[in-house]
């Protein structure tokens, strides 16, 4: 069968598809791999075949000026200075990643979904892209798309070629869980009572190719979900459990990693979303650095000159590199420092290493950090939490010395060793295509 990859332009989102695709061309398939041009190198770096479409995004410009702009917010007072007793604007305060049910009112979610669809989802929609995408889709014919969830795209675009469909997760499933709580909210209510935006924006951009809104545009047929069970957020929906297979892009293994540690390793990374998509670092470099100056232990960091800039003093135990592969470097390590990306938490995961996460501000990292805390394989700062080089080093001293950090990360390691690997999920696919079309 012919399988289209539907793909985020960014490599943090791009990389997790590659061995699900590659076991799909192994066992005989036709893929292709379709984004903006901004990911085009680093899909045909993996060996597979890119398709690009509409124009460049350029992410990483588009989030600084939003920085930028939010920061000259900041110094002159705008859109933050409030009446005595006024509340601020909620539609200010709305996360997707909110997950009390309290707090999440159906007038939450309404304004949410709004926002998200209007500004966030929209953005990657363009009209351009999306006709580039259902002509191209028309014409090669797919027997089934693999979209990324944040391109809604990929679904209707199937839907307007007869193609099955499936999400495939990079993260926690924050739109299914906002989804359900938002369907169960309206469940009671007439028709013409639900306000539905999600409903009304896909069936708007459907539309323009002969469909129409169904709830397989919002979740897919079925969903690929490469997170443990046990991390899993509670929606009802189809999941086809997968087992995380860590890609970090082509590499060379260095000398230096070829010897084992001559003392306990600990890695330090900012992950590839913040450094070349977000565009900078939430967190001070320097306290990173400081909190595991005094500990006998060899630190590996990830960072480049511009962010090596930022750090005055390098510590003696620091071994500062611009880029290392995590899969191989991981193996070594006895721990991992990292701002809770879906790539650093799972690749960690993957080889059973116990994690420090300091959430940065994006997508799930703070309740993906939550979960892995609960789990016992990980300690986090909360979001809203003063860091410093004394809390970082304590938090980081309890999880190379707590055993129960190693027992826990080994369970984690366990359940996701049982779940079934890309080649083995292969079978599965081609069922479910079969009687999705």
């Amino acid at each position: 069968m012919r399988v289209l990859f539907v793909t985020y332009p960014a490599k943090a989102h791009a990389y997790p598809q590659v061995p699900l695709a590659w076991a799909l061309r192994a066992a005989g398939h036709e893929v292709c791999v379709i984004s903006q041009p901004d990911v085009v190198d680093d899909i045909t770096g993996s060996g597979l075949t890119a398709v690009p479409i509409g124009e460049m995004l350029n992410l990483e410009e588009r989030i600084q000026e939003e920085e930028r702009a939010k920061e000259r917010d900041r110094e002159s007072g705008a859109g933050f200075a409030l009446e005595p007793g006024e509340e601020p604007d909620p539609e200010l305060l709305m996360r997707l990643d909110e997950l009390q049910p309290e707090k999440i009112t159906l007038d939450y979610m309404q304004g949410m979904f709004t926002v998200m669809a209007s500004l966030a989802f929209d953005s990657v929609t363009e009209e351009h892209a999306l006709d580039e995408l259902v002509a191209f889709m028309r014409g090669w014919g797919p027997d089934l798309v693999i979209w990324d969830p944040l391109v809604f795209a990929g679904g209707v675009a199937a839907q307007a070629c007869g193609a099955a469909h499936a999400r495939m997760l990079y993260g926690l499933d924050l739109v299914g869980w906002m989804r359900g709580q938002y369907l169960a909210a309206v469940a009671d209510r007439p028709a013409l009572l639900r306000d539905d935006p999600m409903a009304e924006w896909l069936d708007g951009v459907a539309g323009r190719y002969g469909g129409e809104f169904s709830e397989d545009l919002v979740m897919g047929q079925w969903t690929i979900d490469p997170m443990p069970g046990s991390l899993r957020l509670p929606v009802n929906h189809h999941y086809v459990p997968v087992r995380y297979v860590p890609y970090n892009g082509p590499a060379a293994m260095p000398e230096w990693l070829r010897e084992p540690p001559k003392r306990p390793r600990v890695c330090l990374t900012l992950g590839l979303s913040f450094r070349e998509v977000m565009g900078g670092d939430k967190v001070s470099i320097g306290e990173l650095l400081g909190a595991a100056a005094d500990l006998d232990v060899e630190v590996v960091a990830t960072l480049d000159a511009e962010q090596l800039a930022t750090a005055g003093r390098v510590p003696d135990n620091v071994r500062a590199v611009d880029f290392v592969p995590l899969n191989e470097l991981l193996p070594t390590c006895s721990a991992i420092v990292h701002q809770g990306g879906f790539g650093s938490t799972l690749t960690a995961l993957a080889h059973g290493v116990p994690q420090v996460i300091i959430p940065a501000d994006l997508w799930d990292t703070e309740a993906r950090a939550q979960l892995m805390h609960r789990s016992g394989a990980a300690l986090h700062l909360p979001r809203t939490a003063e860091i410093s080089a004394a809390g970082l080093r304590d938090l980081l001293v309890r999880v190379l010395e707590e055993r129960s950090f190693q027992e826990s990360a080994a369970r984690l390691r366990t359940e996701a060793l049982g779940t079934l690997g890309p080649a083995d999920l292969v079978p599965v696919l081609e069922r479910l295509t079969a009687i999705s079309r």
